[in-house]
C-alpha cells in the first residue's frame, strides 16, 4: 500500500487557519490509517511525507514540517510498538538536520523487532532520485567487477532501489483531489492500482480508507493479460 497524503494546507486554508494547522491535523489521519492497516492485515504501508521538491516551499513551512516530523517521531514511537509496527524511513537523509537524522535512526532501531506491519515513511524522497541512485550503484558495481553490464535486467535493477525487500505496492492512493503521482514510487508503481480521493488528507479517516480498499478488491488485475487469462490465473491461485 502506498499513499500520497495531499491536502493538508488546503484543508487549513478552507477553514481560514494557518497551513500549520492542516499539517498538525494530518497526523491524526496518519495514526488512523496506520492502525486500520494493521487491522486489515496489510503487510507494508508507504507514506509520502516529504518530497525532494518540498524544499522549494516557503522556509517557514519547511521548518515547521521538520519540527513536526521530529515531534511526531518522538511522540508516536510507543504507539507504533503497541501495534507491532516497524518504522523505516526511505529517502536521502543528508539534507536533514543532524538531530532529526539521529531521531530517525533511533526510532527505526526501537521498532526494528516489530512484526505486525512495516511502515515506510518517504522523506526527502523522489522517484527519479530513487532510480538515479540505483543506476549509480549498478555503475559502481560494474566498475568494481561485481557485475557485468550485460547482466543488468529489471530484477537486478530493482535490488538497488530504496526498498528491494518489498513487493511493489498493490494499491496507490492519493488524497486531495489531484490525479497525479508527483514523482512518488515511479518504478515500483508500474502495475499498481490507483485510487484518487477528493477528501483532503485530514478528512481521510478509517472509513474512507476501507472504501478505497473495497474499491480495490473489486478490480481485476491483468498485468498485461486478457481478462479471461487473469480470471483463470486468479482461480488457480497464481499471480
Amino acid at each position: 500500500m502506498a499513499i500520497v497524503m495531499d491536502g493538508n494546507g488546503r484543508w487549513a486554508l478552507r477553514r481560514r487557519l494557518p497551513r500549520a494547522a492542516g499539517h498538525r491535523a494530518g497526523i491524526k489521519s496518519v495514526r488512523a490509517i496506520v492502525e486500520e492497516s494493521v487491522r486489515q492485515g496489510i503487510q507494508a504501508l508507504t507514506l509520502f511525507a516529504f518530497s525532494s521538491e518540498n524544499w522549494h516551499r516557503p522556509k517557514s513551512e519547511v521548518n515547521l514540517l521538520m519540527d513536526l516530523f521530529m515531534g511526531t517521531l518522538r511522540s508516536e514511537v510507543n504507539r507504533l510498538s503497541e501495534h507491532g509496527v516497524r518504522l523505516r524511513i526511505i529517502g536521502e537523509r543528508a539534507a536533514f538536520p543532524e538531530k532529526l537524522r539521529q531521531r530517525m535512526a533511533e526510532v527505526e532501531k526501537v521498532t526494528s523487532a516489530n512484526e505486525a506491519m512495516l511502515l515506510q515513511v518517504a522523506a526527502n524522497y523522489g522517484g527519479r532520485w530513487d532510480i538515479v541512485q540505483a543506476a549509480r550503484r549498478l555503475v559502481a558495481d560494474a566498475r568494481a567487477g561485481r557485475i557485468a553490464p550485460e547482466d543488468v535486467d529489471e530484477g537486478i535493477f530493482s535490488t538497488r532501489l530504496s526498498f528491494p525487500d518489498l513487493p511493489d505496492p498493490d494499491l496507490f492512493i492519493r488524497t486531495g483531489g489531484e490525479q497525479r503521482i508527483s514523482n512518488f514510487l515511479l518504478w515500483q508503481s508500474a502495475y499498481s492500482e490507483f485510487y484518487f480521493s477528493d477528501l483532503m488528507w485530514p478528512d481521510f479517516d478509517a472509513l474512507a480508507y476501507r472504501e478505497a480498499l473495497a474499491d480495490f478488491a473489486g478490480r481485476q488485475r491483468r498485468f498485461g493479460l486478457t481478462g479471461d487469462q487473469a480470471s483463470i490465473r486468479a482461480a488457480n491461485g497464481t499471480s
